[in-house]
């Protein structure tokens, strides 16, 4: 054998060893929404609630990543604690609408298959984000909304609520603020996410978002949350990507889905992706940020706001939680 092709062979080996060295066998990271959050005026008791939830939720994924677990249930029952609990725009704590309702919206992708699904502007779906997962798995479409979306829930056996149980005093007394004082309040705080993303101990990676939207909007207006590309990607050769922000940025520019082919396309690493995107959200005065995990284990998140509720756990035992910049 040549002498150049037997040190390329040894290079390859080296690096290939070296990438199976420094993968991890798991790891997740979530978010809660983007936005003005400033500790100034976060009160100690909020904070550990905030903190508390984050724990919760993170220490779900952890357990059945943990147990050998997909990174799709991880997903899934991850977001569920944040679609059940209040402090969140999604589920239980949904903002309203200008006409003081609730609308919806979730996405999920499998990174194995590129396999993904959708409902959007749903009103009596307890859980959005198995709504999701169920228009993935149980049907041939990617999105439904709607009433339809509902009507497909129901034959999914979804929990189903009376639309009463997303009504939270604090969003509803925020829905009146705005209308009385719309043009004082600051545009990045009529908005929030929860969004997961997760690698499993056999490479798939999943991404999911659920959101109640922004605050106030109007004649069905739907976010990124929901679109695939946007708002959730997941590619198994790339990466996970959940996002949180002013949802018609995300949409213009495909956040998502171009941190991924960032990554496929140049070669470069998670982090200098996310770099990227943020610098594009910049320059056109979108605002927000995402949680995304490569297929090696790392984990990224970014934002261009003064807060962002967020955390990760992962095989190395490191399990993290932030809220301010």
């Amino acid at each position: 054998m040549k002498p150049i092709l037997l040190l390329l062979l040894i290079s390859l080996f080296i690096t290939s060893s070296s990438c199976q060295k420094d993968k991890l066998e798991y790891a997740l990271a979530i978010h809660g929404g983007a936005g003005t959050i400033l500790k100034e005026n976060m009160t100690l008791e909020k904070e550990k609630e905030y903190l508390k939830v984050l724990d919760k939720a993170l220490s779900v994924g952890d357990s059945i990543l943990k147990n050998g677990g997909s990174s799709l249930d991880a997903v899934e029952q991850t977001i569920h604690i944040l679609e059940d609990s209040p402090l969140f725009n999604a589920g239980k704590g949904a903002v309203f609408t200008n006409a003081g309702t609730n609308a919806l919206d979730a996405s999920i992708m499998w990174g194995a298959n590129l396999n993904a699904g959708a409902v959007a502007g749903v009103r009596d779906i307890k859980n959005p984000i198995s709504a999701a997962r169920k228009v993935m798995e149980e049907s041939e479409h990617v999105m439904l909304s709607g009433d339809g979306a509902s009507e497909f829930a129901v034959l999914q056996n979804l929990e189903i609520v009376d639309s009463k149980y997303f009504f939270t005093e604090k969003r509803w007394n925020y829905l009146q603020k705005i209308l009385r004082k719309e043009q004082e309040m600051k545009k990045d705080d009529r908005h929030g996410t929860v969004g997961c993303v997760a690698l499993d101990k056999n490479g798939n990676l999943t991404a999911g978002t659920s959101t109640g939207g922004m605050t106030n909007k109007r004649f069905g207006r739907i976010g990124d949350s929901p679109i695939i590309g946007a708002g959730t990607y997941a590619n198994n050769s790339t990466c996970a990507v959940s996002c949180t922000g002013h949802g018609e940025f995300f949409i213009r520019l495909g956040v998502a889905k171009d941190i991924s082919s960032l990554i496929e396309y140049q070669k470069i690493s998670l982090d200098k992706a996310t770099d990227i995107a943020i610098n594009k959200l910049n320059k056109i005065g979108g605002t927000g940020g995402f949680v995304a995990v490569d297929r090696f284990g790392n984990i990224s998140m970014k934002m261009n706001t003064s807060g962002m509720y967020r955390g990760y756990v992962n095989s190395s035992g490191k399990k993290e939680k932030f809220i301010y910049q």
